[in-house]
């Protein structure tokens, strides 16, 4: 191995995402030779010894790439601070110390992909990179073709600028509407927060895809291991 970042070395072992591990190195956390590193210009070969919380990291363990259907209730953080349950707990059969690929919303049910992939788990999160995230949603009301225009077009949410988005009308239930929506950004409950700003409250959402990935007939609260052919298209 040629020298590369020590982020990027974490992340190919499978510790964190680069962004993660650009936190643990300036937390104090990490070590090369024995020696506390904190710059992030900082870079390793095979012949280092690394160390994060005074144990050793190694490239060679086999990456797992899941796919699991979370049911709402569930924190996509490896830990809660209230003691909820976590998508993490759905998986501890996979054999493997895995972290969630992004989040999902406590309340939101679909969806998420887990791994011990550092570098997975940076394609698909980092904003560069505008992954599509496909959502069903149940949302009061009927929303006008001027609404769904202001929601494509971009709206101003809380401090940020929301990019072009599509939004679809599926069909109505009752005095609800049932709509698909499909945008590449991850910002906190920002699908909840770009249906408010129009004027139609979300009652229930679902993720049904990561970019070509969809979540099909997987049942609710089950894992599958991703396809070989399936992680080199998310790649």
């Amino acid at each position: 191995m040629s020298e590369i970042r020590l982020q990027k070395y974490l992340a190919h072992a499978g510790v964190a995402s680069r962004r993660k591990a650009e936190e643990m190195i300036k937390q104090g956390r990490v070590a090369v030779n024995n020696v506390i590193i904190e710059n992030m210009g900082a870079t390793v070969t095979c012949n280092d010894v690394v160390t994060v919380d005074g144990k050793p990291v190694t490239t060679e363990e086999a990456k797992v790439y899941i796919m699991l259907n979370k049911p709402v209730g569930y924190v996509s953080t490896s830990k809660d601070q209230f003691g909820r349950p976590a998508v993490i707990d759905l998986v501890k059969d996979a054999g493997k110390r895995l972290y969630p690929v992004g989040r999902l919303d406590y309340d939101t049910s679909g969806l998420i992909l887990l791994t011990n992939d550092g570098d997975f788990t940076y394609r698909l999160t980092h904003p560069k990179h505008e992954v599509n995230k496909v959502y069903e949603a149940v949302i009061s009301g009927f929303p006008d073709k001027n609404e769904i225009t202001r929601f494509e077009t971009g709206l101003k949410i809380d401090d940020y600028q929301t990019s072009p988005a599509e939004f679809e009308v599926l069909n109505k239930k009752g005095i609800n509407t049932l709509v698909r929506i499909t945008i590449h950004e991850g910002k906190n409950r920002q699908v909840r927060k770009m249906c408010e700003a129009i004027g139609h409250k979300v009652l229930t959402l679902k993720r049904i895809q990561i970019g070509p990935i969809a979540l099909e007939n997987l049942p609710e609260g089950k894992w599958r291991h991703l396809s070989d052919n399936e992680v080199k298209i998310l790649y």
